[in-house]
C-alpha cells in the first residue's frame, strides 16, 4: 500500500505552519513534538503508520474554519480525525499534512423530545447519545461494536451501521442535519430537525464521504422510543451453510428482526471464553436474532423464527427470558472483536457486503480460501443485511504473514463484488480498499466521483491518498479533448 510522496515544499513550511496554527488554537491546542505525535500515527487499521507534521485540536467551529482556510491557502494537506477507531485507515496521517482532531467537540447541544432529535458535536460518542436520552425511554439506533468509543462525527464520515441497522437503518437513515466547514473555511448547514433536507441531497453526499469533502462540526440525529418488548434468540447450527440459508429464509418470510447476527465456531468459542454469554460450544454457526415490538407480536415471531430454524437443521434454540439475559446474549457479539484478539497475536478485520442469498456460498469459499492462504479466519457479521466482517488471524512477527493476510482480505473483497456485492458496508474504503475500487467501478465511474470531490475541494487538501486509487488533478478532470482542432459538438453555444 503506497501513499502519495511527501511534498518537500509543504515539509519546508512546517515551523511556520505550526506557529500559525498556535495563533489560531492557543495553549495546548497544537501538538508538534515527535514523541507526542506518535499517539496519532495510525487509526484502528494499525498495520499502516505515518507521523504527521502536526496535530491541531480546535474547540470551536470558528477555529476549524480558520485552520482549513490557512491550510487551503498554503496547500497543506489535512486529515480529519474523530476517535481514531476507523478500520479502513480513514484517519491515517500524512507526513506532509496535519491531523485535525475533533476530540474537544464533545458536548450534546440540544435534546428535543417533541421532535425526537438530538444535536451533538462530532466528538460525542455513539453510545453517549443513547445514554443522554435513555432515562426518557429513547435511544439512538445505529450501534457499531465500537459504540462506546467511536464518535458520531466519525459515524457520519463512514456511514456506520451496527447490529440494529437491518431494521432501523445506517447512519444515513438516522441523520437529519449537519454543520460543516468547507476546505476554504466557509461554514454550511445542511438539513436540520425537519424530516428531509431541501433541494439537492448534499446531506446524503456528505454521509459516508470519509473526510474528503468537508469537516463536520455539528450533527443532528433522529432518536427513537424504546420498543415495548425486545427478546433475542440464540440459534445454533451444525454448519455455516445452514446458518446462512436460515438467514435468507427469515428475511424471505417477511420478518425484519431488530438485529440478525451470525458467528462461526472460532468466534463463538473466543466470545464464550472472554465474557461467558452462554453460547453453545457444540455448534459450527450461531445466529442471534432479536425481535422487538408489542409482546404478543414478539412471542409470535419467536415461534416463527424457531420453526424456520428447525427446518434448516438447528440443533440449539434458546430465547431470552429477561432483559438481563437479552443483554448477555448481545454481550458476546459486541465483545467478539476483542475476544478474538485473545486467540491470535494479530487479526485483520475485513468489511464487505453481499446479497443474503449468497451467504452460504461465500462462507464456504472463505473456508476454502483459509486453507489456500494458510491462515485461520473467524466470522462475526451482520447476517441480516449481508455485511461481512471476516477476521483474518495472523502473526505480524512472522515474515510474510501480514502480506498474506492482506492478499486473503483482497480475495474476499473480490469475491463479494463477484457475487453481486460491494467492497464495504460500514468501515469505508480509506486506504484499505482504495486499490480495489477498479474491481467495482470503471474509470469513468471513478473520474465522475473525483469531479464531485473537486466541486468541494478544488485544492485537494482533504484526506488525499484515500478512496481513489489514482487521484487526478481537478484541471485534468475538467479538460476538454480537442481532436484536429475541433472541439466536441461545435454547434453548441459556449459561455
Amino acid at each position: 500500500m503506497l501513499m502519495p510522496e511527501p511534498d518537500r515544499d509543504s515539509l519546508a513550511k512546517r515551523e511556520r505552519i505550526v506557529e500559525a496554527l498556535r495563533a489560531i488554537v492557543p495553549g495546548e491546542g497544537v501538538i508538534a513534538s515527535q514523541d507526542e505525535l506518535r499517539a496519532y500515527e495510525c487509526d484502528g487499521l494499525s498495520a499502516y503508520r505515518a507521523v504527521p507534521m502536526a496535530v491541531v485540536l480546535p474547540s470551536t467551529t470558528g477555529q476549524v474554519a480558520e485552520i482549513l482556510k490557512l491550510c487551503n491557502e498554503e496547500r497543506i494537506k489535512v486529515v480529519p480525525r474523530g476517535a481514531g477507531t476507523s478500520l479502513s485507515g480513514g484517519a491515517l496521517p500524512l507526513e506532509d499534512g496535519i491531523v485535525l482532531g475533533l476530540g474537544k467537540f464533545n458536548r450534546i447541544l440540544d435534546i428535543d423530545y417533541e421532535n425526537r432529535t438530538v444535536t451533538a458535536q462530532p466528538g460525542v460518542t455513539n453510545l453517549g447519545i443513547t445514554k443522554a436520552v435513555e432515562d426518557a425511554g429513547f435511544y439512538y439506533a445505529p450501534d457499531p461494536s465500537s459504540q462506546i468509543a467511536c464518535s458520531i462525527g466519525g459515524n457520519v464520515a463512514e456511514n456506520s451501521g451496527g447490529v440494529h441497522c437491518l431494521k432501523y437503518g445506517l447512519t444515513t437513515n438516522n441523520l437529519l442535519g449537519v454543520e460543516m466547514v468547507l476546505p476554504n473555511g466557509d461554514v454550511l448547514r445542511l438539513g436540520g430537525k425537519h424530516l428531509d433536507s431541501e433541494a439537492y441531497d448534499l446531506l446524503g453526499i456528505m454521509t459516508g464521504s470519509e473526510g474528503l469533502l468537508g469537516v463536520v462540526t455539528e450533527v443532528t440525529v433522529r432518536i427513537l422510543p424504546k420498543p415495548e418488548t425486545a427478546r433475542a434468540v440464540l440459534v445454533g447450527f451444525p454448519s455455516n451453510e445452514q446458518g446462512g440459508d436460515c438467514v435468507a429464509s427469515i428475511i424471505a418470510a417477511g420478518i425484519i428482526p431488530g438485529g440478525l447476527e451470525m458467528m462461526d465456531r472460532p468466534a463463538i468459542h473466543a466470545a464464550e471464553a472472554f465474557c461467558q454469554p452462554g453460547y453453545p460450544m457444540d455448534v459450527e454457526a450461531l445466529l442471534i436474532c432479536e425481535l422487538d415490538g408489542p409482546a404478543a407480536e414478539v412471542d409470535h415471531l419467536i415461534e416463527t423464527v424457531t420453526s424456520i430454524a428447525r427446518q434448516h437443521g438447528a440443533t440449539f434454540v434458546k430465547a431470552s427470558q429477561s432483559e438481563e439475559e437479552r443483554q448477555k446474549f448481545w454481550l458476546g457479539r459486541k465483545a467478539a472483536f476483542p475476544a478474538v484478539g485473545r486467540i491470535s497475536p494479530d487479526y485483520y478485520c475485513m468489511d464487505g457486503t453481499i446479497p443474503r442469498a449468497q451467504l452460504s456460498h461465500v462462507l464456504r469459499r472463505m473456508q476454502e480460501m483459509s486453507e489456500e492462504f494458510g491462515l485461520r479466519v473467524a466470522n462475526v457479521f451482520h447476517a441480516g443485511d449481508g455485511n461481512l466482517h471476516p477476521l483474518i488471524l495472523f502473526d505480524a512477527n512472522k515474515p510474510g504473514e501480514l502480506e498474506r493476510a492482506e492478499e486473503f482480505g483482497s480475495a474476499i473483497l473480490r469475491l463479494c463484488v463477484e457475487v453481486g456485492g460491494v467492497l464495504t458496508g460500514e468501515h469505508g474504503v480509506g486506504v484499505e480498499k482504495r486499490d480495489l475500487m477498479p474491481e467495482m467501478f470503471t474509470e469513468d465511474d471513478l473520474n465522475q466521483q473525483q469531479r464531485l470531490k473537486c466541486a468541494f475541494d478544488p485544492a485537494q487538501i482533504l484526506n488525499p491518498g484515500k478512496v481513489f486509487p489514482r487521484l487526478h488533478r481537478c484541471a485534468e478532470l475538467g479538460r476538454m479533448h480537442i481532436h484536429r482542432g475541433q472541439i466536441p459538438f461545435p454547434d453548441l453555444p459556449r459561455f
